[in-house]
């Protein structure tokens, strides 16, 4: 059997840590998912919200490090889980249970517009140091192509016949 799932989306809102019982951190939070395709009508991408929890060490790094809208990479799998609801009502919901969870985008990127960074497992918020300013991007060296279209390779002199491989 194969339950395995590879999202990427933004951080609808900072994400809530608890702590079960037992010690064990368990982080919630949801993800925006752009559809590939445009509304006909509106001409506008539609996006799927869909709820991610995350244990232990993961849990832990998602509480610190995200934030409302921050691109996340969320590796994991399905799951279905019944509950009854308050009028007694059954209901199923879907959740990805994450393995893993990455940076989507840069930490520059990610505080764009959407305040700093959280530390969600300290009490708290912390604003991260600004970083110093980035200098002018050197442009790579031009390609030229050899002239004339005579041979552009040469011979190895020292050939033994064994392969590296």
């Amino acid at each position: 059997m194969l339950n395995k799932i590879f999202l990427q989306g933004r951080l609808v809102a900072d994400p809530e840590m608890r702590h079960t019982t037992s010690g064990v951190a368990v982080t919630s939070f949801r993800l925006a998912v752009d559809r590939d395709y445009k509304d006909r009508e509106t001409g506008e991408k539609k996006a799927d919200f869909i709820n991610i929890v995350a244990w232990r060490s993961t849990a832990e790094f998602v509480s610190r490090f995200f934030s409302k809208g921050r691109m996340a990479v969320v590796e994991g799998r399905l799951q279905m889980r019944d509950y009854t609801d308050r009028d007694g009502n059954r209901r199923v919901a879907a959740e990805v249970v994450a393995d893993n969870v990455y940076f989507g985008d840069s930490k520059r990127d990610g505080e764009g517009g959407y305040g700093g960074y959280h530390g969600g497992g300290y009490g708290g918020s912390y604003a991260a140091p600004a970083a110093p300013a980035p200098s002018a991007p050197v442009p790579p060296p031009a390609y030229s192509a050899p002239m004339g279209g005579g041979n552009q390779f040469a011979e190895v002199e020292d050939d033994d016949g064994d392969l590296p491989f």
